[in-house]
């Protein structure tokens, strides 16, 4: 009665009218955080979750797996490459780590977490390869000194109008040496100005740049929009902007793209889990089951990749669009 009562309180109020007394639905603004609301009096552990435009009920499981060469997994696991057919079978993937959250966890809280669960079992990797919504400056940084691992993953890039336009100087342009605390433009002059700030809740260093400079400067509309003052940089601490600088240099590569695309798999993986274990839906109330769930389904899928693998069978056929099917029926 104590819950239905919690959830109850939590959507609903009740108001004095004219007509008398009534019951309204609260208003989005009005209901508490998700990470404390209640959504169903069956599963305390439940929360609603949102991304990229998807609303569910009921939690969200984060799954790490190997990308390396066999003969570097295979010893690790204790086991040994088949003599013949494995190269049919597609690389080994092994699921070396499953993370369950409440549908509310972002995947950025996640990061350190798994990597304290992978460290347990001395599955920690050299490389992580991460999609964007994971990593920020400060994990980057921070996971290399706590962990030794690097972080492969794409960054924002620098949000300037200068570098969104791709006309102008934007940060890469000045030069900043951190040991005087001064920047110089692209022209030659140093900044004036060095000061510690926070920006939406981030910590940040704003370096200026005196407005006698800049306003004369036959370049000034390559660099600034400021009518009055003089050109403004935003950076992180030095440790975080010199790993921002390096990635948002490096992702635009080739050579890192194709090294990126390695983590394509775990979209695989992620099918796989759906289509054969349902992992979408939980079948059993609270997150210590609903975990237990996950890693049952994740041992299950790791002895039929085993299985395909050391047999030489491909894990998935490949898929024909109807398009195709139609090509070639007409050409038989």
């Amino acid at each position: 009665m104590q819950i239905l009562r919690i959830v109850w309180l939590q959507n609903y109020t009740r108001t004095v009218t004219e007509t008398g007394r009534e019951v309204q639905r609260r208003e989005s603004e009005d209901l508490p955080p998700s990470r404390l609301r209640l959504t169903s009096p069956y599963d305390l552990d439940a929360r609603y979750g949102l991304k990229q435009g998807s609303w569910w009920t009921g939690y969200k499981v984060h799954i790490s797996e190997t990308c390396d060469p066999e003969n570097e997994i295979l010893p690790t696991l204790g086991g040994s490459a088949p003599a013949s057919g494995s190269a049919e079978a597609g690389p080994l993937r092994i699921i070396t780590n499953i993370a369950t959250t409440d549908a509310t966890v972002t995947d950025a809280e996640m990061t350190e977490p798994i990597h304290h669960m992978l460290a347990a079992r001395d599955l920690l990797p050299a490389e992580h390869y991460l999609d964007s919504g994971y990593p920020s400056a400060e994990l980057i940084v921070r996971m290399k000194k706590s962990f030794g691992v690097t972080l492969v993953t794409p960054v924002l890039l620098d949000s300037s109008p200068q570098a969104r336009s791709g006309a102008g100087f934007g940060r890469t342009a000045f030069t900043i040496d951190w040991d005087n605390r001064q920047a110089t433009c692209p022209r030659g002059h140093t900044s004036t100005w060095w000061s510690p700030a926070v920006q939406r809740g981030t910590t940040a260093i704003v370096v200026k740049f005196d407005k006698e400079t800049c306003q004369p400067c036959p370049v000034r509309d390559k660099c600034t929009r400021a009518r009055n003052g003089g050109r403004t940089l935003s950076l992180r601490s030095r440790d975080q902007q010199q790993v921002l600088d390096e990635a948002r240099t490096q992702q635009t590569s080739q050579e890192w793209r194709a090294k990126y695309a390695t983590r394509a798999g775990v979209e695989g993986t992620v099918h796989q889990a759906v289509a054969v274990t349902g992992m979408r839906h939980a079948h059993y109330r609270g997150l210590k089951k609903t975990h237990l769930e996950h890693a049952f389904s994740a041992v299950a899928l790791n002895l039929i990749r085993l299985d395909a693998w050391w047999n030489g069978r491909p894990l998935d056929r490949t898929r024909t669009s109807h398009l195709a099917r139609l090509d070639l029926s007409l050409t038989a």
